[in-house]
């Protein structure tokens, strides 16, 4: 339901919470999933997006929402250089019109990422962050937030809490061959992960063979000459999956658990709840999320979160990093269950995916291809595809998300979904995307 008051939706994808500056042209790509951020939006709300939303998708939200889109703004920042999405706003002269948008009374910025730019753009503002009661408490969280977006921050905090964690190291740059073939003495396998990165962005798999005869290891260049990255034994993985929580300064609650899919650790999609396969770790998911959640309320954090883990082939659970900011999942597990309140579907199975088509397609073609299937969402049924992050410039790479009473149904939808949309068998490189 609504929150009786405007709130800013600032989908802040340009931001050093997660990722580098550095990285401008993977931030750039990233954001082009800024225009999910639709689905959340109530009458008087206002989206700030780094990228255009097409007409089309906005009336296919409004159609199943029920939010004329008159009632909603949507201001698409000009596309420029690397910068955070606050300085883009300032740089395309779009703050006054911001700041007459959010003047009534109780007005809040929502960001996706909580980053020092978004503190700082508030008070130019005079808006509160949301969920916190003033822009001081939401700057007190920001040390915490920054730290657990790493992963040698995580590193730290999980081993104090005593989550399982695979063997590792944490190191500088320079330092990072030595500690791999130092590894490499006592595990087949190590990945190497940059400190601040997302949707494995940047990390690498090295194996034992691979640095014999003198070969060198060669890493991407993020964070610098002297930046941290980490050093661990890699697990054999039988599935990775995740938990997602929100905390307030009282209470911390589970939202909801799933499987991720990724290719060479980078976010393929995810569906939800976790399947027969590796559900018998949902306790120790929860027990890690809650405990998670009480260290970042202690700090002064207040908002979603998530636990990412591996589950190994002798089937136990290793946390793999924390995500302290909105992530892919986030949005469209609030649409889901937005979307099903009035419907006969309790506690819904649902799945988000990107599929490649054979040839490309826009929007209306798309969804014109879902009715003729009989696979678009049906609101009464509370089943079926939703096509919720617009047409892809390619008009190829198309998200979407499968709705069902149940992991059946929604495996079913998905295989039908691949026949009607002509996906391609295997998705490209492209195709992935940040857990974020």
């Amino acid at each position: 339901m609504n929150k009786g008051s405007t709130l800013i939706y600032f989908a802040n994808f340009l931001s050093d919470l997660a990722v580098d500056l550095d990285e401008g042209e993977v931030l750039a790509q990233w954001a082009q999933q800024a225009p999910r951020k639709a689905w959340l939006l109530w009458p008087g709300d206002v989206l700030v997006s780094p990228v255009p939303l097409g007409k089309e998708f906005l009336e296919y939200v409004a159609g199943l929402t029920g939010i004329p889109t008159e009632s909603v703004t949507v201001i698409a920042v000009p596309p420029g250089d690397a910068v955070p999405l606050a300085q883009a706003v300032r740089q395309a002269g779009l703050t006054d019109r911001l700041r007459a948008l959010a003047g009534e009374p109780g007005a809040a910025l929502l960001p996706t990422a909580l980053d020092a730019s978004v503190i700082g753009f508030a008070r130019d503002l005079g808006l509160t962050v949301h969920p916190y009661p003033t822009v001081d408490d939401a700057a007190a969280a920001l040390k915490m937030t920054m730290l657990l977006n790493t992963k040698a921050g995580f590193r730290e905090v999980a081993e104090r809490l005593g989550m399982r964690l695979p063997a590792g190291q944490v190191c500088r740059c320079p330092d990072v061959d030595g500690v791999v073939r130092e590894f490499l003495g006592q595990y087949e396998r190590v990945v190497i992960k940059p400190d601040r990165s997302a949707g494995g962005h940047g990390m690498r798999f090295v194996a034992r063979g691979d640095l014999e005869g003198g070969a060198a290891l060669e890493l991407d260049v993020i964070g610098g000459p002297a930046g941290t990255w980490v050093v661990e034994e890699r697990v054999d993985v039988a599935a990775s999956v995740s938990i997602q929580l929100e905390t307030t300064t009282s209470v911390t609650q589970v939202l909801f658990s799933g499987a991720m899919h990724t290719a060479q650790g980078s976010f393929t999609g995810y569906v939800s709840p976790l399947p027969p396969s590796c559900a018998h770790v949902a306790g120790e998911l929860e027990e890690w999320g809650l405990q998670l959640g009480r260290h970042l309320a202690d700090h002064g954090y207040a908002g979603p979160f998530g636990v990412d883990a591996l589950v190994s082939t002798d089937g136990a659970a290793y946390a793999d990093e924390s995500n302290i900011r909105r992530t892919a999942t986030t949005t469209p597990h609030m649409m889901v269950t937005r979307l099903t309140a009035g419907s006969a579907v309790n506690r819904p199975a649902w799945s988000v995916s990107k599929g490649y088509t054979r040839r490309p397609f826009n929007f209306e073609q798309a969804l014109a291809r879902l009715r003729e299937h009989r696979l678009a969402f049906d609101p009464t049924r509370g089943e079926g595809v939703i096509l919720y992050a617009d047409a892809p410039s390619d008009g190829r790479s198309w998200r979407y998300a499968v709705i069902s009473a149940d992991a059946d149904g929604v495996g079913e939808c998905d295989d039908r979904l691949s026949q009607a949309m002509e996906f391609e068998s295997t998705c490209p490189d492209a195709c992935a995307s940040p857990r974020q």
